[in-house]
């Protein structure tokens, strides 16, 4: 359950599944509803992969940044990136397990299906505290606690789901306020009668100003 998953291996097929494409863009559009970003805003996508969510937050906001742990995850986004011409999407390599952090400071911080492979939830709040401007705001999406069957390979899964209340709390005790939570999309897995729904949340907090 801790080893880290390579995500190098399936970086080229990422974007070929539909559910997970439709997850994404049920999470930005909630995102985009929620925390109504701006041509004011500087961005941060935390652990964006291919950039799923990052590239439609992109027309909206000024300037926005995906970080993550994946070569081969940013390889796909650098190649969207060029393939649009898109002068205000930057990318990153950043392992936060290995000590690396990301600098800047941003007036949304959003992260999506990334914090339960995360070992230490509480302390990635302290970095988004630290990454957004004062008054900044943040939107985190991810799963339900569910009951470990989500996932096919749980390798580098570090949480099965969250308890919003409780992720709420954590954001509370690192200095956010008007913290709030809301269902962003419901995934079906499973055929017919047997299928199951896991819910994905959005959280969203400010850093006060």
């Amino acid at each position: 359950m801790n080893e880290k998953r390579n995500f190098d291996q399936v970086a080229l097929s990422w974007d070929e599944e539909p559910r997970r494409v439709k997850l994404a863009e049920n999470i930005a559009a909630t995102i985009i509803d929620t925390l109504h970003p701006d041509q004011t805003m500087d961005a941060l996508d935390f652990g964006c992969g291919t950039g799923l969510v990052t590239l439609r937050l992109q027309p909206l906001v000024r300037r926005i940044v995906g970080i993550d742990s994946s070569r081969g995850m940013l390889s796909v986004l650098e190649r969207k990136i060029q393939e649009h011409a898109l002068s205000n999407v930057e990318m990153f390599f950043c392992d936060i397990e290995k000590g690396e952090q990301p600098t800047g400071r941003f007036h949304l911080v959003v992260s999506s299906m990334t914090l339960h492979h995360v070992p230490d939830p509480a302390g990635l709040f302290v970095l988004f505290h630290d990454l957004l401007l004062p008054g900044g705001i943040l939107g985190v999406a991810d799963l339900d606690a569910e009951d470990g069957n989500f996932h096919d390979d749980p390798t580098g899964v570090h949480h099965y789901g969250f308890d919003r209340k409780k992720i709420m709390s954590l954001l509370s005790e690192t200095g956010f306020v008007d913290c709030s939570a809301k269902t962003a999309d419901v995934i079906a897995k499973g055929v017919a009668a047997a299928a199951r729904e896991y819910p994905v949340f959005l959280i969203t907090a400010r850093k006060p100003a």
